[in-house]
């Protein structure tokens, strides 16, 4: 006992620590933190002098405060321009009639936000593209059929230890070696008049077979649904409860394979084009004796950069990103195009980068997978590392939600004494909250920081309204 006293006098002895011990002391005995585990650290992002720490090598849930890690290594690894390549092409020759003895392959380069409505004005109608681009190769009726090469990256979309209860939403979307449209659908649903039941009203992009088993009933005001569908599944479920309501009520779920869909929809195009197709749409995993070799390629979609994709995926925080950037690291760097192979890459740049990886645990690229953990103080002097010795350090800060506005921290942090002045990435799940990033003082410091709240009891607004008086605090007194 009397060393945890001690320990306790020690922490708040810390220099520069005493004109914030009040409202840190509020937080750690506010009952809603009573059972939690709680990380804090804050350090001088230009030297690394420690200005608050509490459990600083604890490692804890960091959720989406992951994507720091993942972006970070991302732009240092395969560089702020770095572009994904998606093409089109042929097996066969065209006869002079226009005929095709072969097929058309759509070959995906990993490209994450290939037709995402993040980039509508970078993509605009590829599919349409690739139509006119295959009627101006002379082909008039194809004897084949559209195939997807999805082999890019390995067939298993989510990693191995992500919850069954998350892989049918939209955050839970698996990578594919050609994902399209955030490999996510909408899909409408609607409380009947007596509110026994719930319909369905449509689903947009339109899934082309795959259907929904609908478990859905309406009760009360709030909402409790879920979208079970495996990858690779050709039907899903839905169930729980969505809200009584004469409005429509939206559904944000994952596409169960996304290769599959894309030629599908490719097929029907150009049958609409009036190019008769004499096979079914098909994808190089379901049919791996297809040859792909000898193509001639007739067009090709590429990415926006990599820069820009990092800014949706840590202003949006887009699980989907994350995750393929983990499989691009492997791919690129051990030719792999697994995570497993991709978390190799990423703990070998932390290591590299002066991060004690020994706490330091990585399931996934996004932080969706409970299993994952690292200490605030690792993450923070990773943080210092970007600013001080990352190459692309202005980008990687530019990507940082802003306080009060910026993407997922719109509403918060929003005291003037934050405006303009913190950027941070926030992480949440149930019963956890995070935040890491950047603040300036009022005396013109640069810090670095990051906490982590793990198994809190009750409403995260509370939590969240702390760490908000914390900062403000030391801010204002630094």
């Amino acid at each position: 006992m009397h060393r945890i006293i001690l320990a306790f006098i020690l922490l708040f002895s810390l220099p520069g620590l005493s004109a914030q011990s009040g409202r840190f002391e509020q937080f750690l005995s506010d009952p809603a933190i009573s059972n939690a585990s709680v990380s804090f650290f804050v350090a001088d992002a230009e030297n690394g002098d420690v200005l608050l720490s509490y459990n600083p090598k604890t490692s804890l849930i960091p959720a989406s405060t992951m994507k720091l890690v993942t972006s970070a290594a991302a732009l240092e690894l395969l560089g702020p321009e770095y572009t994904f390549k998606t093409n089109i092409g042929y097996t066969g020759s065209p006869s002079r009639s226009g005929r095709l003895d072969g097929n058309i392959v759509i070959t995906g380069g990993g490209d994450p936000s290939l037709g995402s409505e993040y980039f509508n004005d970078h993509y605009r109608e590829f599919i349409d593209s690739w139509v006119e681009a295959i009627k101006n190769a002379g082909i008039k009726k194809i004897r084949g059929r559209i195939v997807t090469d999805d082999s890019y990256y390995d067939f298993e979309p989510v990693p191995p230890r992500w919850l069954w209860e998350d892989m049918g939403t939209y955050y839970g979307a698996g990578v594919f070696g050609l994902s399209v449209f955030n490999n996510s659908c909408r899909i409408m649903v609607k409380s009947s008049p007596d509110s026994s039941g719930v319909d369905v009203t449509g689903i947009t992009p339109d899934l082309h077979g795959y259907s929904f088993t609908n478990k859905l009933t309406a009760s009360g005001k709030k909402d409790n649904w879920y979208v079970f569908a495996a990858p690779y599944s050709s039907r899903g479920w839905l169930s729980g409860t969505i809200p009584v309501s004469p409005d429509e009520f939206v559904l944000d779920a994952s596409i169960a394979d996304p290769p599959l869909l894309i030629a599908k929809i490719l097929h029907e195009k150009l049958e609409a084009e009036g190019i008769k197709i004499s096979g079914e749409p098909s994808t190089i995993r379901l049919e791996p004796d297809i040859s792909t070799t000898n193509i001639t390629w007739i067009t090709e979609t590429i990415s926006p950069f990599l820069s820009l994709i990092a800014d949706v995926l840590n202003k949006e925080s887009v699980n989907l990103y994350a995750e393929h950037f983990v499989k691009e690291l492997g791919k690129r760097y051990a030719n792999k195009g697994t995570t497993a192979a991709g978390i190799k890459v990423i703990r070998d740049f932390l290591g590299s980068s002066g991060i004690d990886t020994s706490g330091i645990f990585i399931e996934d690229g996004s932080g969706l997978s409970s299993r994952n953990g690292i200490s605030p103080e690792e993450l923070v002097k990773l943080l210092i590392f970007m600013r001080n010795k990352g190459k692309h350090f202005d980008i990687f800060y530019s990507t940082l939600p802003d306080a009060g506005s910026g993407g997922t921290l719109s509403g918060y942090f929003t005291d003037p004494v934050f405006d303009s002045n913190l950027k941070a990435k926030s992480g949440s799940m149930t019963r956890v909250r995070c935040y890491a990033g950047y603040f300036t003082t009022q005396t013109g410091r640069d810090m670095a920081f990051c906490i982590l709240i793990n198994n809190f009891q009750g409403s995260s607004k509370p939590v969240i309204n702390h760490i908000e008086e914390i900062l403000k605090e030391i801010i204002i007194n630094n």
